[in-house]
């Protein structure tokens, strides 16, 4: 494996996985939107976790949801996916760590290290799908409440953390996706050659063949 291209994807995977760290707190998930209002005096925004309320004179009141099984199916499959792309990336951090040929770490059997590499790789594959489920899921239900006319509760649009989950899971998969491609446990390169070495026994019959005396004299082809 090249060990460019190595650094690059944990490099690209370290980044996501900060990113959905960033992500998951994040307060504007979705943002009450201003569309059809004349007059707004308050502008409401949640996320997976809390739901918050904010006035003309900027103060802002948070609430926190009451209870879990009283929410809505995909907030929870939501706040599960993004708990699970953490864990990933985590693994998906280590095992990148371990398997670069740079780390000293697990010995200089490259072999073995670049499967742990590629291992790395699928961790970090998983968390950007997960992040990217998460948050296609929950702007998904955001667009559908906003176009329907016939939705009588507040209307929302999307929040910079979807955003942030987005370019997250872009970095993840990159970054997965490198070091599955970049992972060749034997490239041709990397064969072993072997000197060529005539046979010693042809060399003995040469050797002899031009060394043997001629039993003609000069005159016997006159």
């Amino acid at each position: 494996m090249n060990p460019i291209v190595e650094a690059f994807a944990f490099f690209l995977g370290f980044l996501g996985w900060l990113m959905v760290g960033i992500a998951l707190p994040n307060r504007y998930w979705k943002v009450s939107t201003v569309d059809g209002n004349v007059i707004t005096t308050s502008t409401i925004y949640e996320n997976l976790w809390m739901s918050c309320a904010t006035d003309s004179t900027g103060v802002h009141n948070c609430r926190d949801f009451p209870s879990l099984l009283a929410l809505n199916g995909y907030i929870q499959a939501s706040r599960a996916l993004m708990i699970a792309a953490i864990v990933f990336g985590t693994f998906g951090l280590v095992a990148t760590l371990v398997g670069m040929q740079c780390s000293k770490i697990g010995g200089e059997n490259y072999l073995l290290k670049g499967r742990i590499a590629a291992i790395g790789g699928v961790f970090f594959l998983l968390q950007g799908i997960s992040t990217m489920i998460a948050v296609s899921w929950y702007a998904a239900n955001i667009t559908q409440q906003f176009f329907d006319q016939f939705y009588p509760g507040t209307k929302y649009e999307i929040g910079e953390g979807l955003y942030i989950g987005w370019s997250s899971a872009t970095l993840a998969i990159c970054g997965g996706s490198c070091l599955l491609c970049a992972c060749k446990f034997k490239s041709p390169s990397e064969k072993v050659s072997y000197p060529y070495q005539p046979s010693s026994r042809g060399h003995v019959l040469s050797t002899v063949a031009t060394s043997a005396p001629s039993n003609y004299g000069r005159n016997a082809y006159v």
